[in-house]
C-alpha cells in the first residue's frame, strides 16, 4: 500500500490516504472535518497498521491514534489531558509502546517525561528552555527492554550532539557523535543487525553522512567512487539489507536513483528525475562565507550562471530564506536558482543569523533582531558579493517566500538604493496582525514566538515591532514590487499581502498581485507554478536587464 498526505486548497488540514501501489483505490483514512493529520510512525513491526497524530477533539492539540490502513479504525493511545501546556512530541518504541513524551509548558519550556517500566507512570526527566534540544532520536534497541536512547542534546554546549543516555536514571551514558561547527540531530540503526549504529549525518557546507557500520563504509566508498561530487541519502532498502535505493544529488543534478547491490557492491540506474536537465547546462553553487558588520560568522551560497564564471558582473537576485528561526539554505539542486542562472542572474542565499544548524548562539543572535540585524545580515552578504566581482550593484533584486517575502518588503524599506524591485511571496506585511492570525495548532507557542519576534505586550517592543513592519514604513518603499498570495493560506493570512498591496497602491505605485483562490502557504498546483513563474521572469527582466 501507498501513503500519502493531501490537504484542500493549501488549507494545511491534511488528510491521510491510502492507495494501491498503482495509486487506485484511494482511501480517505482520516475524513475529518477541520483536522490536521500527519503520521508518526509507519510501525513496520505491525501490519496494516501505522501511527498518526490527529487535532480531532482539540484544535490546537495533537493526539496520537493507532490507525487500521485497511479498515480505516481509530484508536487513541494516549490522551493530551492539559491544553493548556500541550504535549509537543511523542516517542513511541519499534513495537507501538508510548515510552516518553515532551511537552510544552507555559509556551517557552519543555518538560521531557519517560514512563517507569515498573509503574506505567510517566516521570518528569528534563525541563530546559523551548531553544534547548534535547530529543529522544531512537531506543536503544540492543537491549530487550531498553531504557537507554540516543538523544540529540545542546545542554552543556553550544551545537547539538548525539549522545546515549539512560532515561531512568537520567544520566548521560557518553557522547557517541558530535562535530565542533554544525549541530548534528541524526543517525541510522539497523533493524536486522540488532540496531547496529550504520552513519551519522549532519549539514555542513553540504550535506555530510558519515559512515559507522561496515555496510555503509561500503555504500560511501562506493558512491565517492563511482559519483565523485555527488551527495547521497539512503531511500529505502529491504528487510534482508541485500538491496538499497540510494537517491544521488548535486547542485547541477537534480536526483537520480540507484539500486545497490550489497553482495556485489554494484549499482545500477532505476531513474532519473528529471532527465530532461544535462549537468552541464546547469550553473555551479558554490558555499560562501564572510563576516557580518558586528563580527558573526556567515555562510551562505551563490549560485552563479555562465556568464559569471567568465568574469562578467551580472544581476543577481537575492534570495532570503522562510522560518526563519531553525531554517537554513543546503547545498545542492535548486530549480528556483537554476530558472534565474538560465536568465543569466547569479542568486545569493544567506544563512543569516537566526538560521538553524550552526548552533544555540547563533540561533538567539537572531531573537528580537527579525526585520534589524537578520536584514543587515543579508545587506552585508549582498556587499559580500559585489566585492567578489559577482554581482553588478545596479541591478539586483530580492524575492522570498513567507519570511522571505517579509524580507524582501524590508529590504526595499531598510536599503531602497540597493534594489531594483522586489518580489514578496506569501509574505507578512505587518507583525501585529500576523500574530492575530494564527492558525489554532500555533496558539499554544504564542509566548516562544514573542522571544523569537517581539512581545506585543510590552510597549516598547511593540513599537519596535512597528518599524519592523512594512505596512508601517511604506513611505520608504519607493521601488517597484510584486506581490503573490495564495487565498487560503493559514500561516500568513491573505490580509498580509492585501494590506501591503492597498498601501502601496494608495500612495500611487503600480503594484501587479497575483492571488490564486486554491493554493496556500505556496503554489503546489502545476498550472499556478507556471504562471507564477512566468510572471515573475517578466517582472524581473524589465528591472534587470
Amino acid at each position: 500500500r501507498l501513503f500519502y498526505a493531501m490537504d484542500n486548497g493549501g488549507n494545511e488540514n491534511y488528510h491521510i490516504y491510502a492507495a494501491d501501489i498503482d495509486g487506485k483505490n484511494a482511501l480517505d483514512l482520516t475524513p475529518f472535518e477541520g483536522v490536521k493529520a500527519g503520521i508518526l510512525s509507519l510501525l513496520k513491526e505491525q501490519k496494516d497498521y501505522i501511527i498518526v497524530l490527529l487535532n480531532k477533539d482539540n484544535p490546537q492539540i495533537f493526539e496520537p491514534y493507532k490507525l487500521n490502513v485497511v479498515t480505516g479504525d481509530l484508536e487513541k493511545l494516549y490522551e493530551n489531558t492539559d491544553p493548556a501546556n500541550p504535549i509537543q512530541g511523542y516517542d513511541f518504541d519499534k513495537d507501538g509502546n508510548l515510552r516518553a513524551y515532551t511537552k510544552m509548558v507555559n509556551g517557552v519550556e519543555m518538560e521531557l517525561y519517560y514512563k517507569n517500566g515498573e509503574t506505567g507512570v510517566f516521570e518528569l526527566k528534563k525541563k530546559t528552555p523551548w531553544d534547548d534540544s534535547f530529543g529522544i532520536i531512537a531506543f536503544n534497541y540492543t537491549t530487550p527492554d531498553p531504557d537507554d536512547a540516543y538523544v540529540a542534546t545542546n545542554l552543556d554546549g553550544d551545537k547539538s550532539r548525539i549522545v546515549l543516555y539512560d532515561l531512568k536514571n537520567n544520566r548521560e551514558i557518553k557522547e557517541v557523535f558530535a562535530n565542533a561547527q554544525y549541530d548534528v540531530s541524526d543517525m541510522g540503526l539497523s533493524r536486522k543487525r540488532n540496531y547496529e549504529i550504520d552513519y551519522f549525518s549532519y549539514e555542513g557546507e553540504k550535506s555530510e553522512i558519515i559512515p559507522v557500520s561496515a555496510l555503509y563504509k561500503a555504500i560511501d566508498e562506493g558512491v565517492k567512487k563511482n559519483f565523485p561530487g555527488k551527495i547521497y541519502g539512503i531511500a529505502d532498502y529491504d528487510d534482508d539489507e541485500n538491496t538499497f535505493l540510494i537517491i544521488l544529488q548535486s547542485d547541477k543534478l537534480y536526483g537520480t536513483y540507484y539500486e545497490y547491490d550489497v553482495k556485489t557492491k554494484q549499482f545500477a540506474l532505476l531513474y532519473d528525475l528529471m532527465p530532461q536537465l544535462k549537468e552541464e547546462d546547469m550553473a555551479e553553487m558554490r558555499p560562501i562565507t564572510f563576516k557580518s558588520r558586528d563580527g558573526l560568522t556567515i555562510h551562505g551560497y551563490i549560485t552563479l550562471p555562465k556568464e559569471a564564471l567568465q568574469g562578467k558582473k551580472v544581476p543577481m537576485v537575492v534570495n532570503p530564506h522562510g522560518g526563519p528561526q531553525g531554517i537554513r539554505d543546503s547545498w545542492g539542486f535548486n530549480p528556483e536558482t537554476q530558472l534565474f542562472a538560465s536568465r543569466g542572474y547569479a542568486t545569493l542565499q544567506v544563512n543569516f543569523r537566526i538560521s538553524g544548524g550552526y548552533g544555540k548562539e547563533f540561533l538567539r543572535a537572531g531573537f528580537k533582531q527579525i526585520g534589524r540585524k537578520v536584514m543587515d545580515d543579508v545587506e552585508d552578504g549582498v556587499r559580500f558579493a559585489i566585492a567578489q566581482g559577482w554581482a553588478d550593484e545596479s541591478k539586483i533584486a530580492i524575492y522570498g517566500g513567507s519570511h522571505g517575502g517579509y524580507a524582501t518588503l524590508m529590504g526595499l524599506v531598510k536599503t531602497p538604493d540597493l534594489y531594483t524591485c522586489g518580489v514578496d511571496y506569501v509574505g507578512v506585511s505587518n507583525i501585529e496582525t500576523f500574530f492575530s492570525s494564527f492558525p489554532e495548532y500555533w496558539k499554544p507557542m504564542t509566548e516562544m514566538v514573542k522571544q523569537i519576534w517581539y512581545d506585543l505586550d510590552n510597549p516598547e517592543e511593540k513599537a519596535i515591532a512597528r518599524e519592523a513592519s512594512p505596512v508601517y514604513q511604506i513611505d520608504k518603499i519607493v521601488k517597484p514590487v510584486y506581490v503573490v498570495q495564495g487565498a487560503n493560506d493559514p500561516r500568513v493570512n491573505i490580509n498580509e499581502s492585501d494590506q501591503i498591496v492597498t498601501a502601496l497602491r494608495a500612495k500611487g505605485l503600480d503594484v501587479p498581485y497575483m492571488v490564486k483562490y486554491n493554493e496556500g502557504h505556496g503554489f503546489y498546483r502545476e498550472e499556478n507554478r507556471m504562471d507564477f513563474y512566468a510572471t515573475m521572469l517578466g517582472f524581473l527582466a524589465k528591472y534587470l536587464k
